[in-house]
């Protein structure tokens, strides 16, 4: 699986995330014609796995939990320069653009990725275990971090409408970065073990047996390409996002679809990463990647946009409506009773899955 540093940079996982950049560097801006577009969905997918790949050479060098961190706030931080970027193009359709990510970026990790790696993992090895302790703790930060953000602008009355006002959501954005930092310090410092994987006897896996680590100077090609890839990605996903926005009015499609394609484009790395890690029953480093990956959507996007509303025109809505917050609530609800025994079968990946295909439902027909 680890590709071995003399042959590193002759790999394909080298070649695709220069070759991503380069056509982003010409395609960016650009109306792109039909045979244009095919090329960049190509090499976007190329990209995906090769920052898949990338991810997981520096994970298998620095180990768990640390790993999982890399590939998350990675796809973030690039993820929150996509949304500010759209934000100031947008005009008045990036009023809800922030929530609407964010919203997206929590259904898709937490019911699509945790249901998928949950079914995933009981099939092949009848059931999937991990630490409640560890996994209890991100999802207690998820739903509150969501509930601060998303929730609350929807029944404060400072200002007309789903809005926070400027010290509601200074707090919110303050919240958000102490919450995510403190949450960081636990996991890679202070509770380290609590994020590892487990053994179906509750022992902790410190480290992979199966394979030699990567040296550090290949840990650090793959940490400057994985940058290469994740920018590639994002950014010709922003660049084919036209061409997906005219299918989806084509087909008589909500507009809310559009941003359920692009948050399911930038989140398919991590999605492959902790599919791959649940085959090999390492359940806890599946979860780490879903959960820890909607924790830095938020605590992440939340500050930044909270910045960005100093310059940009027009009202930033963050609250979500009725039908979101009911699924949201469902969500957090069915998450604790999957968390709380250590171990999960079939039955509660596939109740995972179904809510998210409800949202997926709702979001074409809302």
């Amino acid at each position: 699986m680890i590709i071995r540093p003399r042959s590193l940079t002759t790999q394909w996982t080298f070649l695709v995330p220069v070759l991503a950049v380069v056509l982003l560097l010409f395609t960016w801006g650009r109306d792109l014609p039909g045979p244009l577009v095919a090329l960049v969905t190509v090499v976007l997918a190329g990209s995906v796995l090769a920052a898949v790949h990338h991810a997981e050479v520096i994970a298998h060098r620095v180990g768990e939990p640390f790993g999982s961190l890399v590939l998350a706030v990675a796809v973030t931080i690039i993820e929150v320069a996509l949304i500010v970027t759209l934000m100031v193009d947008g005009g008045g359709k990036g009023a809800t653009l922030a929530r609407d990510t964010v919203f997206a970026a929590v259904m898709i990790t937490c019911n699509g990725i945790v249901g998928a790696c949950l079914l995933v993992a009981s099939l092949r090895h009848g059931t999937a275990v991990f630490n409640p302790e560890g996994t209890g703790a991100a999802l207690a930060t998820v739903a509150t971090l969501a509930t601060l953000s998303l929730v609350l602008p929807t029944f404060t009355t400072s200002k007309p409408g789903p809005e926070f006002s400027g010290v509601q959501l200074t707090f919110a954005a303050l919240s958000s970065l102490i919450l995510y930092g403190l949450f960081v310090a636990t996991q890679t410092v202070r509770h380290r073990d609590y994020f590892l994987p487990i053994t179906r006897q509750g022992d902790v896996i410190d480290g992979d047996d199966h394979a030699e680590a990567p040296s550090a100077r290949a840990a650090w090609i793959s940490l400057g390409l994985l940058g290469l890839a994740l920018v590639g990605v994002v950014g010709l996903a922003k660049g084919v996002s036209p061409t997906i926005e005219s299918g989806v009015q084509a087909a008589g499609l909500h507009q809310a679809v559009v941003g359920v394609i692009i948050a399911l484009l930038v989140l398919l790395p991590e999605t492959i990463a902790a599919l791959r890690a649940a085959r090999r029953d390492r359940v806890q480093t599946s979860l780490n990647l879903a959960l820890g990956s909607a924790m830095a959507s938020i605590g992440l996007t939340v500050p930044a946009v909270a910045l960005a509303s100093i310059w940009l025109a027009g009202p930033l809505i963050l609250g979500l409506g009725a039908t979101h917050m009911l699924l949201l609530a469902l969500t957090v609800v069915v998450s604790s009773l999957t968390v709380v025994p250590g171990r999960a079968t079939p039955l509660q990946g596939g109740v995972h899955l179904v809510l998210f295909a409800a949202y997926l439902e709702l979001a074409i027909n809302p």
